[in-house]
């Protein structure tokens, strides 16, 4: 049979839904192991990371369902749900990849501002103090701030260092899985319009 008649296109809808399976555990296990190694103290982070990773399992679940049954419900369903998840990450990629500097800072002043939690996660792994400033009479998480508070430089600093590498490999990311949920779609609609060659050819399931 050739590719793209029935069994091509099943087969190539289950791969990719079982690709989305991995991935999401893999979401849920890196946010439970920082976690559980105290490398991420903010449980919001901990929490959208895992949620992410549910969502994406369960859509992943009901399109490898339909593809398996050829069920044409469940496979609208999957369409629906993984082309809104296709425009709104295909967006928030292209924001990331077309922020420029002063952008990057008052995006991150804001993420900076919303949680302590983040911030003493930050200054510890960065060994920075503050965001525009060193709290010279504050606290401060960094292993510098208890010897000599003056040599410790603010975190804007040390973040806008690595802040657009990071950005263009979210945004990269991103950009791939995007293309691969519009890809979905389409096996998805195409699937639904294929006869099952083992039913009643007269049939149109």
């Amino acid at each position: 049979m050739v590719c793209g008649g029935y069994v091509c296109t099943k087969n190539a809808l289950c791969a990719l839904n079982i690709l989305y399976i991995l991935v999401s555990l893999l979401l849920v296990g890196v946010a439970g192991w920082g976690k559980w190694f105290d490398l991420v103290s903010s449980i919001r982070v901990v929490a959208g990371v895992i949620g992410v990773g549910v969502f994406l399992f369960l859509v992943a679940f009901v399109g490898l369902c339909g593809a398996l049954k050829h069920h044409q419900v469940l496979l609208f369903f999957y369409m629906m749900v993984l082309f809104i998840v296709f425009v709104g990450q295909f967006s928030v990629s292209c924001a990331c990849l077309a922020l420029n500097k002063d952008q990057q800072k008052l995006l991150l002043e804001v993420g900076w501002n919303k949680s302590e939690a983040t911030q003493s996660d930050v200054e510890k792994t960065l060994g920075c103090c503050g965001f525009s400033f060193v709290p010279i009479n504050g606290s401060c998480a960094a292993s510098c701030f208890d010897t000599h508070p003056e040599t410790c430089v603010t975190c804007s600093t040390t973040i806008l260092q690595y802040a657009g590498e990071v950005l263009r490999f979210v945004g990269g990311i991103g950009l791939f899985f995007s293309f691969t949920e519009i890809l979905g779609v389409w096996l998805a609609h195409r699937f639904r319009n294929i006869k099952d060659p083992r039913s009643n050819p007269g049939a149109f399931l």
